[in-house]
């Protein structure tokens, strides 16, 4: 292993420069050219040590992470991952990683790497959300591109404990769910129910009782629907693509009992409910409309997720009154109004609520591990981040006086 000077000749103009001379893992001789003799240097000494802890990959024998994303797109077509996953990786490549290290060979990728990057992203207005579900494709495009033997190391995942460190901060930092502001308080539930017309109330209704997600909600069938059991099933969930696909985790498989004002709501929908075109024409040449989706749009497809929010749910909360004041005037000179909720993820936030109120407070007071299995939750641990502070707590005093009287009498 040795630096040298090199001269060459391009197009009659004579250049110098210093080479670095060594062996790979492998045995095999490499060479890498650099213009200052101390860079030639510096790069020896890493490359030394990184042969010596079998991490070293030639520049040869690896890719720019623009061809290593491009590579992990394929992979995850050819998984069979849904378009809604497939675009969003292609959204995260084109948009924020190709920008600032498409060009980068997977051998240069470092912590400090990794960390100049995220800075990047913030410096040109990307938000923290964004930097983590950003910085999380990255460390998927360097696993795939081990897995191809592409690169040895990842430096995402290297950061894992450093990563965790920011987690933990940023769990600090993140406020909790507050009624009011994050979930609908129950008199504004109460109104909202009241204000709820036309197609738009059975959907609401089921989704303040049953927590289910928007998405969930889309492709419910009335298979799924035990009216008499007063019982919901859910099995599908589609995309924003209409696609239909199974839930993403096992847990998200699950039965939701419903209450009888949902049963009722939905049992004198199914009268009107549209159905769609079979495809198929009775003996008299006229089409035949079958009943299948609970929720569908007017022709008796899918409805779109866009429509279920700003033509259902946030009319429905400006007619009920939930709403908050914006900087605007109407042509009266008036204050315009907002509805105070614009996502129907409040409505499962709610639900999550009323099911670990004590009954009490006009809740049903159930366990940490029935409100997992109600939400469809995969683990415990995300039912407590997101709603443990609001299950009771328990009387310490009492408990501790009591305990104090058992242990001396």
């Amino acid at each position: 292993m040795s630096v040298r000077k090199r001269t060459w000749t391009t197009n009659g103009v004579e250049k110098s420069g210093w080479v670095a001379d060594y062996k790979d893992a492998n045995g095999k001789r490499q060479r890498q050219t650099f213009r200052l003799k101390k860079e030639a240097e510096t790069f020896l000494l890493k490359a030394q040590s990184e042969v010596r802890d079998g991490v070293h990959v030639p520049d040869a024998d690896t890719i720019t992470v623009e061809e290593a994303g491009k590579l992990w797109i394929k992979s995850g077509e050819a998984a069979g991952l849904e378009r809604g996953t497939i675009v969003q990786r292609r959204q995260h490549l084109d948009l924020h990683i190709v920008p600032f290290v498409g060009a980068v060979r997977l051998n240069k990728g470092t912590v400090p790497w990794v960390r100049s990057f995220q800075e990047k992203l913030r410096d040109e207005g990307r938000s923290p959300a964004m930097v983590k579900i950003v910085t999380v494709s990255l460390g998927s495009i360097f696993a795939d591109a081990q897995d191809r033997g592409l690169t040895v190391r990842n430096p995402v995942h290297e950061r894992s404990r450093a990563r965790s460190t920011a987690r933990s901060s940023e769990k600090r930092a993140k406020a909790r769910l507050q009624v009011g502001v994050d979930i609908p308080a129950p008199h504004e539930v109460k109104a909202l129910i009241g204000a709820a017309e036309g197609r738009w109330r059975p959907l609401l209704m089921t989704a303040v009782f049953t927590g289910m997600r928007s998405s969930e909600l889309r492709a419910l069938t009335w298979a799924a629907v035990d009216l008499d059991s007063k019982m919901i099933h859910v099995r599908e969930r589609a995309d924003a693509f209409n696609d239909v696909g199974r839930p993403k985790s096992e847990a998200g498989d699950r039965s939701i009992p419903i209450p009888p004002i949902v049963a009722n709501t939905l049992r004198e929908w199914k009268l009107s409910c549209p159905r769609r075109d079979s495809g198929r024409k009775d003996a008299q040449g006229e089409a035949i409309r079958e009943l299948y989706l609970v929720f569908p749009n007017g022709q008796g497809n899918i409805e779109n997720k866009g429509n279920i929010s700003k033509r259902g749910l946030i009319p429905t909360m400006i007619a009920a009154g939930v709403t908050v004041p914006t900087d605007k005037l109407d042509k009266d000179g008036k204050p315009v109004l907002a509805a105070r909720y614009t996502g129907m993820h409040a409505l499962r936030h709610f639900y999550a609520s009323w099911c670990i109120n004590p009954v009490s407070a006009g809740g049903q007071g159930l366990s940490p591990k029935v409100v997992q299995e109600r939400m469809g939750h995969s683990t415990i641990g995300m039912t407590m981040d997101t709603y443990g502070h609001l299950f009771p707590a328990d009387d310490h005093a009492d408990l501790l006086a009591a305990a104090e009287k058992s242990l001396l009498g």
